[in-house]
């Protein structure tokens, strides 16, 4: 089953992420060692699930994941970029 907004937002505070802006989402960044930034947003629906093809390029491109098991490491605060 794939994740709820209220996981990927749980993991973007665990993991260290920043808040840049709030609008219609949640605005985040997070400026990795090697330079990288990288940037995601968060629907504020938190009890709904995460589409699945969505979740797909919210894991690989903008979390910069190697996979869904580093995610929930991160929503358990212990996975570090």
């Amino acid at each position: 089953m794939p994740p709820r907004f209220r996981d990927l937002k749980r993991f973007i505070e665990k993991t260290g992420w920043v808040l840049v802006k709030q609008t219609d989402h949640w605005y985040f960044e997070k400026v990795l060692p090697d330079g990288r930034i990288l940037r995601t947003k968060i629907s504020f629906a938190l009890h709904k699930e995460i589409p699945a093809s969505l979740w797909q390029f919210i894991l690989k491109k903008q979390l910069a994941l190697p996979d869904e098991e580093s995610f929930w490491l991160g929503v358990g605060g212990k996975f570090k970029y």
